[in-house]
């Protein structure tokens, strides 16, 4: 959405019913096998994506392509913003948008070790800033969004979406195929199975966290099978995902922003 193609009455008008999305990606090695900046492409597709189905309630931001990355960092080709900078950066740039007047903000975000800081950082808004309180912000991680086609249902075959896995790497071949080199897609070895950690997709959580770098629990630096993805089951992802945040940012734009009860 551009503001001169607006037909509001006012730029106010605009600022207070308009739901802002801003990306959120990473540049982090994804095996051998894809380029660094697959985070980062596909939750910008999607928001992209949001934006052309939306245009008239979407002000689409310019997607934030590093994420906090840290634990990729033994892996060649890895950018990363530490976690608790991360937060910050977060904290200042939902900071700038609440200064601008808007009311309606969705993070979208494409990488899962975004997901603790940017919880903090709104957690430091809802805490120190009594006009964070006044709006509605909104984490969505897409894939937990969807939820089933990223559980496991057909025609995935590997239980859930992980890192560099054949979600990943199915959704890249339909949107970026020059930067996927199947031939070099392959499982990773891994630690054993201890029934608690889910160190991949094979273990449902059970509450319990153990953090290891990821040289400690990936050989190669990429999780799942990525030698089953294709094309087609990107195409199906993708589908599915754009198809339930299009839904979500539906119904976000029409939720009452409240006061003190």
């Amino acid at each position: 959405m551009l503001f001169a193609n607006l037909n509001y009455p006012s730029i106010r008008t605009l600022i207070e019913d308009v739901v802002v999305i801003l990306p959120l990606g990473a540049i982090e090695q994804h095996g051998p096998h894809m380029a660094v900046s697959t985070d980062t492409d596909i939750v910008a597709n999607l928001a992209g994506a949001a934006e052309a189905s939306l245009p008239d309630r979407i002000l689409l931001c310019p997607a934030l392509p590093y994420g906090s990355s840290h634990h990729h960092l033994s892996f060649g080709g890895t950018i990363s913003i530490n976690p608790a900078l991360y937060t910050q950066v977060i904290v200042d740039m939902v900071g700038s948008l609440l200064q601008n007047g808007f009311r309606r903000i969705v993070l979208l975000n494409g990488h899962g070790g975004n997901i603790t800081p940017v919880k903090q950082a709104l957690a430091v808004l809802s805490a120190d800033f009594e006009q964070a309180n006044a709006v509605n912000i909104a984490l969505v991680t897409y894939w937990e969004l969807v939820g089933k086609p990223f559980a496991g249902e057909a025609p995935m075959e590997s239980p859930a979406l992980s890192h560099a896995c054949e979600y990943e790497t199915s959704m890249m071949l339909h949107l970026f195929p020059e930067k996927v080199w199947m031939e070099k897609a392959a499982r990773a070895e891994r630690p054993p199975s201890n029934g608690y950690i889910p160190w991949e997709d094979d273990e449902p959580y059970r509450g319990v966290t153990l953090f290891k770098q990821t040289t400690y629990i990936s050989s190669n630096g990429s999780s799942g099978e990525p030698q089953k993805a294709t094309a087609e089951k990107g195409a199906h992802l993708i589908g599915k995902a754009t198809e339930a945040l299009v839904t979500f940012m539906q119904a976000f734009a029409g939720w009452e922003i409240g006061g003190r009860l």
